[in-house]
């Protein structure tokens, strides 16, 4: 190989590594730009608590490269002391700052894994939005309980109205997440949990299932509407012109594993429906063995 062939491999190589910084073109960083207040307040302590960590995380990494360059053997300036085993200030740095930041960090999350409890209401003046949120194999069901429509794989909600989300799961555990609006919520068979979230800027978010569930783990999204009140009324008013009703026999259809299912609307929901799931009684068991005791 010749030289100038030789001179161009080794820039590439050197220059290799940085090409990997191209793949973060598909990160979208939803944990760094929240579109609501409960994602700026975890961004908060996202970014605090990496700020106190760089505290010790910093010097670590300078020191590591100070010590071996500054005690190496060539260098005949530095003191030699191979007896030296312990200094006082050395001890007193290395334990009261990690206790300092420990301590700093303790009382952010007492206070804000208060503060930010799914369960407590988003102080608003306006009323605020119940959606009941079912996660089946592997869509998303979510129920508008006061306006009686229900919707796949699609969620609508006014911006800067609370929306309270009750969540369950009618099959393995999931874990209700919408990174831009905050808070991972997991769900579970049988049970029911809660998630208050309210967006300030309109837009179209990504929904997502944060806890691995079989075959179609990858396709469990879905999309958030944040929209203004007057689109959200005829996001409703869409919705309510569906023309299909979600009965029991409509569910024990939609509950059955399927894959990547496009987003579709639901005009009438029987009432009890999301009671119904929470307590088990439209499992396929549950409804054999009612079916057996009524015989």
């Amino acid at each position: 190989m010749n030289r100038p062939a030789r001179t161009w491999l080794a820039r590439f190589c050197r220059l290799l590594p940085l090409s990997a910084t191209l793949l973060l073109g598909g990160c979208h960083w939803a944990l760094l730009d929240p579109k609501g207040p409960v994602g700026m307040d975890e961004r908060w302590i996202i970014e605090t608590a990496a700020g106190l960590m760089l505290i010790v995380v910093v010097p670590v990494i300078v020191l590591a490269v100070f010590i071996p360059w500054r005690y190496r053997a060539s260098n005949t300036r530095a003191t030699y002391r191979p007896e030296w085993s312990h200094s006082n200030r050395i001890e007193a740095v290395m334990w009261s700052i990690p206790i300092a930041i420990v301590a700093v960090l303790a009382v952010i999350c007492w206070r804000t894994s208060h503060q930010l409890d799914p369960f407590r209401p988003i102080p608003s003046t306006h009323k605020p939005v119940h959606i009941d949120a079912v996660a089946l194999d592997w869509k998303w069901l979510f129920i508008y309980p006061d306006q009686h429509v229900a919707t796949v794989n699609e969620v609508a909600m006014p911006v800067g109205v609370p929306v309270v989300f009750h969540i369950t799961s009618a099959t393995v555990m999931n874990s209700f997440f919408i990174p831009r609006l905050g808070s991972q919520i997991y769900a579970m068979a049988n049970m029911e949990t809660a998630d208050n979230l309210v967006a300030s800027v309109p837009g179209t978010y990504r929904g997502i299932s944060a806890n691995y569930n079989g075959d179609g783990f990858s396709g469990m999204t879905f999309a958030v509407k944040a929209m203004t009140k007057g689109d959200f009324s005829r996001w409703l008013a869409k919705a309510a012109t569906a023309g299909q009703a979600l009965d029991t026999g409509a569910y024990r259809t939609l509950e059955k594993p399927s894959e990547n299912v496009p987003v579709s609307f639901y005009s009438q929901v029987t009432p009890g429906l999301f009671r119904q799931i929470v307590a088990g009684r439209l499992a396929p068991g549950r409804l054999m063995a009612d079916a057996a005791g009524r015989h």
